[in-house]
C-alpha cells in the first residue's frame, strides 16, 4: 500500500483477483486521478477516504483488471447491429417477411441488405437453419421488394465455417449486371442458374475471406465512413460489457479504419484504450519501402498516441492468391467486414517487406498459422542485418510449435498472441487424430511455463474474452467435443493472465495497466461471478456487472451498484 490520502474513489469488500504476484489478494482498493494508489485490506484502504471520497461496498464480488483483447476486431460488432437480423427465421417466409417489413419503410430504390442467415455470432449452417433447406431465390425476393434492390450476405468466414451463401433479387442482379454466362473473377464463388440459363440470385462462396462483393457486386452499397464510425460507437459498450477495458488491434486497421477511430477519439468519445497497427493497402515491396519511409514514421517504435489512441507498427501478410489479392485492392476504400485488404505475398516478397520495415524502426505483426518455420527463418535474416531484440514484433495465430522453435522465438524478442476459440474450439477438427494428441498445437501452457508472456483475443467470435479463458481451460473442439492436448490445458490464473498482464506488453504497457497495482490505470472490471471457482462450463457466461476505464464507469452505474444494484 502507498501512502496516499483523499482519494477519489475506494473499493471495499471485494474479491480482488490483482494478478499481481507481489499482492495476489486484496479485499479493497482506492483509486485517484486515473490510477490506483493503494491495495489492501478494508481497514487500510477505508482510512485513506474522505468526506469527498465514494465508497463501494462490493459484497464479497469478484473484481479483476479490466481486459485487454489483443485481437479484437472491435467495430465489426456495432456494424453487425446496422442491417436488420434474420437470427428469428426459421423459413424462407420468415426471411421474406422482414424484406417485405423493409421495404415498407424504405423509399422506393434505396437498398435492403440484411445480416446472413442464421443465427450470429458464427452463422453455422446458413440456409441448413431455414425449413426448406435453401435460399430466397430472385422471384420470391421480387415479390417481397419490387422496387428495391434486395441482397442478402452469405457469412463472413471468420465468424462461421464457409461455404456462405447469398441471395438477390432482380433488381440487385440488374444493377451488378449479373447475367446468364456471368462469370467471377476470383475464385470460390459459384453463381447458380436455373434449367434456362437464368441467375437464380443465389450465389455460393467457399472462401473463407469473401470476395463476392468486391468481385461481382461492386454496386452493392459499401460501408459508409458514417457507418463505420457509428458501428465503432457501438461497439464500445458492448465489449465493455464483458469488462474489457484495452484491445490490441494486429491487423485489420487499414486507412479507413484508422481514420474512423482518429474521429471517435478526437470527438473525446473512445472509451477503449486502443492500440493498433497500419494494415497496409500497398501491392509491391518497392511501394512498401517508400511508403514506410516517408509516410508512416509516426508508427515507428512504441507509435504515436496518448492513453486512448495509438498507432504503432504495420502487419504485413503472407501468401495469398494474385486474383483476390487484386480484387481486395480495386475496392478500396471499401474493406467490407474485414477491415483489411487480402495479400499475394511469395515469401521472398515477405522478407523484403520485413526487411523494409526493421530498416525503418516499424515493428511487425504477422498472422503466422502453419508458417512459423518459415517466418522464424526470414526474422533470423532480418535480425543479423536489424537487430529485432525488445522491438517485440508480433506473431499471432500460432499453431504447431516445435520445442525447438521456442528458443528461436526468445532470441528475436517475438511476442505471441493467440485466438483460442478460433483456434481450438471453432477450427481444431484437423488437430483430433495428431499423434502427439494435439500437444504441440497452440501449446500456450508450455509456452507460458517457458516464460512467454502469450495473449489472448476474441477475434470477435463472440467478444466475451472468457470464453478464451474456456477455451485453454477445456480445450475442447465444437464438432466431437474432443480434447486437443491435453497437455496444454491451463489452469485458471494462468488463462486470466492472457487477458489482463500479458496482452499489456504488445503496447509496452506492462508498467501501467494489466494488473491492480499501485501507480497502474484503474482500468477495473467487476465480475457477474468468480472465474477461479465456476464450473468449467460455466466460465463463457461469466460477465462485468461494472466497468471502470481510468476510474470512470463505462458499464454500469457506480450509484446503483453502490446501492447493491446489479449494475
Amino acid at each position: 500500500m502507498s501512502d496516499v490520502t483523499a482519494p477519489e474513489l475506494v473499493l471495499v469488500r471485494g474479491n480482488i483477483i490483482t494478478m499481481d504476484a507481489a499482492q495476489p489478494r486484496v479485499s479493497a482498493l482506492a483509486v485517484a486521478r486515473g490510477r490506483i494508489v493503494a491495495i489492501g485490506d478494508d481497514m487500510q484502504i477505508r482510512a485513506l477516504a474522505s468526506a469527498s471520497t465514494k465508497v463501494v461496498d462490493l459484497a464479497g464480488r469478484t473484481v479483476t483488471p479490466g481486459f485487454i483483447d489483443a485481437h479484437a476486431h472491435m467495430e465489426r460488432e456495432g456494424l453487425k447491429t446496422l442491417r436488420p437480423t434474420l437470427a428469428h427465421a426459421r423459413t424462407v417466409n420468415d426471411v421474406l417477411d422482414v424484406v417485405r417489413s423493409e421495404a415498407a419503410n424504405r423509399p422506393k430504390g434505396e437498398w435492403i441488405i440484411t445480416m446472413p442467415v442464421g443465427q450470429g455470432p458464427y452463422y453455422f449452417g446458413g440456409p441448413s437453419n431455414l425449413a426448406e433447406k435453401r435460399m430466397p431465390t430472385r422471384w420470391e425476393l421480387d415479390q417481397a421488394a419490387p422496387d428495391h434492390p434486395v441482397y442478402i450476405p452469405g457469412l463472413f468466414g471468420n465468424w462461421g465455417v464457409p461455404p456462405g451463401f447469398s441471395a438477390l433479387n432482380s433488381l440487385a442482379l440488374a444493377r451488378n449486371n449479373i447475367l446468364p454466362g456471368t462469370c467471377p473473377t476470383c475464385r470460390g464463388i459459384e453463381i447458380e442458374f436455373d434449367a434456362n440459363g437464368e441467375p437464380t440470385g443465389v450465389i455460393v462462396e467457399h472462401n473463407k475471406r469473401p470476395m463476392l462483393e468486391f468481385d461481382l457486386l461492386s454496386n452493392v452499397p459499401a460501408f459508409s465512413f458514417d457507418d463505420r464510425l457509428e458501428g465503432l460507437r457501438r461497439s464500445l459498450p458492448i465489449y465493455h460489457a464483458f469488462g474489457t477495458t484495452s484491445i490490441y488491434e494486429g491487423h485489420g486497421s487499414a486507412p479507413q479504419t484508422l481514420a474512423v477511430y482518429r474521429a471517435l477519439w478526437q470527438e473525446q468519445a473512445l472509451s477503449m484504450r486502443s492500440r493498433l497497427c497500419v494494415s497496409p493497402t500497398w501491392a509491391t515491396p518497392e511501394e512498401a519501402r517508400i511508403t514506410m519511409r516517408d509516410a508512416l514514421p509516426y508508427a515507428r517504435g512504441v507509435g504515436l498516441g496518448d492513453d486512448f489512441l495509438r498507432i504503432g507498427g504495420i502487419n504485413l501478410g503472407m501468401n495469398g492468391a494474385p486474383d483476390v489479392a487484386a480484387a481486395s485492392r480495386r475496392a478500396l476504400p471499401n474493406t467490407g467486414w474485414a477491415g483489411f485488404v487480402e495479400w499475394n505475398n511469395p515469401l521472398e516478397d515477405y522478407e523484403r517487406y520485413a526487411l523494409h520495415a526493421a530498416e525503418n524502426d516499424l515493428r511487425v505483426h504477422s498472422v503466422i498459422n502453419t508458417r512459423l518455420s518459415d517466418v522464424l527463418d526470414v526474422y533470423e535474416r532480418v535480425n543479423a542485418r536489424f537487430p529485432l531484440a525488445g522491438q517485440r514484433w508480433v506473431i499471432e495465430h500460432i499453431g504447431n510449435v516445435e520445442r525447438a522453435d521456442y528458443a528461436r522465438i526468445r532470441r528475436l524478442g517475438l511476442l505471441i498472441t493467440t485466438n483460442p476459440l478460433y483456434t481450438i474450439w471453432k477450427n481444431g477438427a484437423a488437430q483430433l487424430n495428431e499423434p502427439d494428441d494435439g500437444n504441440h498445437y497452440m501449446p500456450v501452457r508450455s509456452l507460458i511455463e517457458d516464460g512467454f508472456a502469450v495473449s489472448a483475443g476474441s477475434d470477435n467470435i463472440p467478444v466475451n474474452p472468457f470464453y478464451a479463458v474456456w477455451t485453454c481451460v477445456t480445450r475442447r473442439e465444437r464438432t466431437s467435443g474432443k480434447v486437443i492436448g491435453p497437455d496444454q490445458r491451463l489452469d485458471r490464473m494462468d488463462a486470466l493472465r492472457m487477458i489482463t498482464s500479458h496482452g499489456a506488453w504488445l503496447s509496452f504497457e506492462e508498467n501501467i495497466k494489466g494488473t491492480l497495482s499501485p501507480g497502474k490505470y484503474a482500468d477495473i472490471a467487476v465480475l457477474s461471478d468468480d472465474p477461479l471457482t465456476v464450473e468449467d462450463d460455466a466460465l463463457p457466461n461469466v460477465h462485468a456487472l461494472l466497468t471502470l476505464v481510468g476510474g470512470k464507469p463505462v458499464h454500469g452505474d457506480l450509484q446503483d451498484f453502490a446501492r447493491g444494484g446489479t449494475a
